[in-house]
């Protein structure tokens, strides 16, 4: 199975990380983790994303707040799947770190998730890799059929108290 690379650009940004490394867990995808910065440490970024294919990740999340360049600095250097998560700062509200991951130049996309959107993204890389790998495909399927369950019930819970 290949690999999830993970790549938040502060260790601020390890709440919501843990987010998408408790689901990937949880759907046994191996994963691993790394903090770079677009603008602090961009040879390591870039030395990461060169190397990530022939390493064996299928896709790369990429976390980082304010400016938000991480995702795209990342995505310049390779054509796997990158998945950006804009997080919320003190500044704007993550506002502009939505608008950073969101708005790619032609020919660099970025998926991108909601802010601080841990969970969605991991589900969404484990997505990609599922293209190719039936039990991770049916393991998604069940994880969806489980999430349904437990709106049917609360709909039951709210419709006898009311």
């Amino acid at each position: 199975m290949k690999k999830v690379g993970i790549v938040m650009g502060s260790d601020s940004d390890l709440p919501i990380i843990k987010k998408a490394t408790d689901t990937l867990k949880e759907l046994d995808i191996p994963f691993e983790v790394h903090i770079y910065s677009a603008h602090r440490t961009p040879e390591e970024a870039r030395d990461f994303s060169l190397h990530a294919r022939e390493n064996g990740f299928g896709a790369i999340i990429c976390a980082a707040g304010m400016a938000a360049h991480l995702a795209g600095a990342v995505a310049a250097n390779t054509t796997l799947p990158v998945i950006g998560i804009p997080c919320k700062s003190s500044v704007l509200d993550g506002m502009d770190a939505l608008l950073s991951t969101v708005m790619m130049p032609p020919g660099i996309p970025v998926a991108t998730v909601a802010i601080n959107g841990g969970m969605n993204a991991a589900l969404l890389a484990a997505q990609m890799i599922a293209i190719e790998d039936s039990a991770l495909a049916h393991k998604l399927d069940e994880k969806r059929k489980a999430a349904a369950a437990v709106v049917l019930e609360k709909d039951k819970n709210v419709l006898s108290q009311l």
